[in-house]
């Protein structure tokens, strides 16, 4: 139990640190009136390299920011709760390359936000937990849908407002979808039968296969008694 209140508190603490240097930005740019949207990523521009590393940082306004807090803070826990092996690999690959294909495929502008961190985790997390197989993983799965399953049409230009990204939720998902695939052999797997489960069968078997010889062998003797 106490092991457990750790691997909470140790997988809370990481969301949590993030979410403080966000929230220090925001209040440092605003309190000094400055502008830090020149960190985002500008597609296909060279000013726009540095954002893939330092977009997910920034935000357009305090709405914008609390907006993605919560889901921010509950994916990132999942993420390093249930999958603590393999977490650390699986932020900085979605945080680098929602970044890079958002610098591809996106619209002029400047992109920023957290949000295709949030887009990143939940692909990631609803897709492993079926590949897996595994039962609190696609329990996770299903919250995950049940949660935010409609923000997937926020990856789509037709649904989205025009001052939102939508290519940085498309490319969230797409990278949390294949890092699902790639790792799925990593990390927490679905648990192998216990033991004694695999020797009850073993003794299942031999016990049919003992009866079905006993049967034969009366058979044999019924018919030979009556060749009499």
């Amino acid at each position: 139990m106490k092991q457990d209140i750790q691997h909470i508190m140790l997988a809370a603490a990481k969301p949590l640190f993030l979410i403080f240097i966000l929230y220090i930005l925001k209040i440092m740019e605003v309190g000094m009136d400055w502008d830090f949207s020149r960190l985002g990523v500008y597609p296909m521009e060279k000013r726009g390299l540095t954002g893939i590393l330092t977009h997910p940082l920034i935000h357009s306004g305090f709405s914008h920011l609390l907006a993605n807090t919560i889901p921010l803070f509950f994916l990132s826990w999942c993420l390093f709760y249930f999958y603590r092996g393999i977490a650390g690999k699986i932020f900085i690959l979605i945080w680098l390359g929602s970044g890079l294909l958002t610098f591809l495929i996106g619209k002029p502008g400047w992109h920023i936000g957290a949000s295709g961190l949030i887009y990143g985790f939940a692909f990631f997390l609803f897709f492993s937990g079926i590949l897996r197989k595994y039962v609190p993983l696609i329990a996770i799965s299903l919250l995950v849908t049940f949660l935010y399953g409609g923000i997937i049409w926020h990856m789509f230009p037709y649904f989205s407002p025009t001052n939102m990204s939508w290519e940085g939720h498309l490319s969230g998902g797409i990278m949390g979808t294949l890092c699902a695939f790639v790792f799925v052999n990593h990390g927490p797997q679905r648990p192998e039968p216990f033991a004694d489960e695999t020797e009850e069968e073993e003794n299942t078997e031999e016990e049919a296969t003992t009866a079905a010889a006993a049967e034969e062998e009366e058979e044999g003797i019924f018919s030979k008694c009556s060749s009499f």
